[in-house]
């Protein structure tokens, strides 16, 4: 399934800070090029049959063709993430060193560690384009092939390579299980589909991923919450989390707290805040293209 990152149109992609406990997607794929930048805290991406960790510092590409999800997030971590759309890759991407950008799934390993100057800088113009978000379209396209083109050539002048490690098929199984539905099985159920015993799955999937089958499960299950509960304004906490798959609202708000940090009120403040900021860009695109006073 090709997922919308919600790129508006007129724009050649989009750039956004996630930080725990807001909506990433599920193992999921898009038209769209992706880069990662991680600002903070840790996490690990599951990518095919790869699990790649992420810590301070680590840039990572992710192409159109390659199913990704982001799990074991610390309480306190925090990436930028942006995207391009293909004519813009394919503007930017002219040279031999910078062919693999055009591929669908390029053979290779596309995570590194950057030194902290550039990673720095490149946070910087991450900033910089998102707040051109809401000013002007030329300024914020100039500055995504700008990003795309200096991300890039950051990934190139590094080289600590972040290894993936190789997942079993029977963790490869599992995950994709629970992905599609954190509720379709229990452990003894997922242990007889990946044709091992519960207690060697729960020991290799939480090697190999980070986290325990039921800390995943319920990273599933949050992902699912806040697609269902979005800004609070369609439904309420109680009833987006009991149709997410917890058991009740305190192993929800337990849940929410382990792996976020904050307690869910946290969320209808974010949205509060999120409307504020829209208000203030609405003004700021109004009085930059609003018709002088005559004199």
């Amino acid at each position: 399934m090709i997922d919308d990152l919600g790129v508006r149109a007129g724009l050649d992609g989009r750039v956004v800070r996630h930080r725990v406990g807001e909506v990433r997607p599920r193992a999921h794929r898009h038209a769209e090029l992706e880069v990662n930048l991680v600002v903070r805290g840790t996490a690990s991406y599951l990518l095919g049959d790869r699990r790649y960790p992420l810590t301070p510092g680590t840039l990572t590409w992710l192409f159109p063709g390659q199913d990704h999800v982001l799990v074991d997030e610390s309480s306190d971590h925090e990436l930028w993430w942006a995207v391009f759309r293909p004519a813009l890759v394919a503007r930017i991407a002219t040279t031999r060193q910078a062919r693999p950008l055009l591929e669908e799934d390029p053979v290779g390993q596309f995570s590194r560690r950057l030194d902290s100057g550039r990673v720095r800088r490149l946070g910087a113009l991450f900033h910089e384009v998102q707040d051109a978000e809401t000013a002007d379209d030329v300024l914020i396209n100039t500055g995504l092939a700008y990003l795309l083109s200096f991300a890039w050539r950051a990934f190139l002048d590094s080289n600590d390579v972040v290894e993936g490690v190789d997942l079993h098929p029977a963790v490869e199984t599992v995950a994709h299980i629970l992905q599609a539905d954190p509720d379709a099985a229990d452990l003894a159920t997922l242990a007889r589909a990946a044709h091992l015993s519960s207690s060697h799955l729960s020991r290799i999937f939480k090697q190999q991923t980070g986290v325990s089958i039921s800390r995943f499960r319920n990273q599933q299950r949050l992902q699912r919450f806040l697609r269902l509960y979005g800004k609070g304004r369609r439904t309420t906490a109680l009833t987006a989390a009991l149709e997410a798959g917890f058991g009740s609202y305190a192993q929800f708000y337990r849940v929410f707290r382990e792996q976020t940090g904050r307690s869910p009120s946290a969320l209808r403040t974010a949205s509060v805040d999120d409307d504020l900021s829209q208000v203030r860009g609405n003004r700021r695109v109004t009085e930059t293209h609003a018709p002088a006073k005559p004199d």
